[in-house]
């Protein structure tokens, strides 16, 4: 391993190393690659919508490098930006919704302790 520093943490060029995460543990490796090809070829649903959704996922778990993967991959796959920033702000509004329904969960220790 190196001891030269990078100057940031995400660089772009490290997602086409990706396949190297089986370095370690072929069996592993092998078997994540194999499950996603399965999620993300031919089903019940298109690979355009499944795009869409792991485009939606990316930034909803913000992680670079699946933003620019499912970017490129929605428009390969017949997606337009107008799609693509909907379903963004799908991912935007579960995430807020998400996090505002578990106030329930503040109130009900409120009252609770107000008792």
């Amino acid at each position: 391993m190196s001891d030269k520093k990078r100057p940031y943490y995400y660089d772009a060029a490290d997602l086409a190393r990706f396949t190297e995460i089986k370095r370690t543990n072929p069996d592993l490796g092998n078997s994540y690659f194999e499950y996603y090809g399965k999620a993300m070829g031919p089903g019940a649903l298109t690979e355009r919508e499944k795009s869409l959704i792991a485009l939606a996922v990316s930034h909803a778990l913000k992680c670079p490098y699946c933003i620019d993967a499912y970017s490129q991959a929605c428009l390969e796959k017949g997606a337009d930006e107008e799609q693509m920033n909907e379903a963004v702000h799908v991912a935007a509004a579960m995430a807020a919704g998400i996090t505002l329904v578990h106030g329930v969960q503040m109130m009900n220790k409120v009252d609770d302790l107000s008792i």
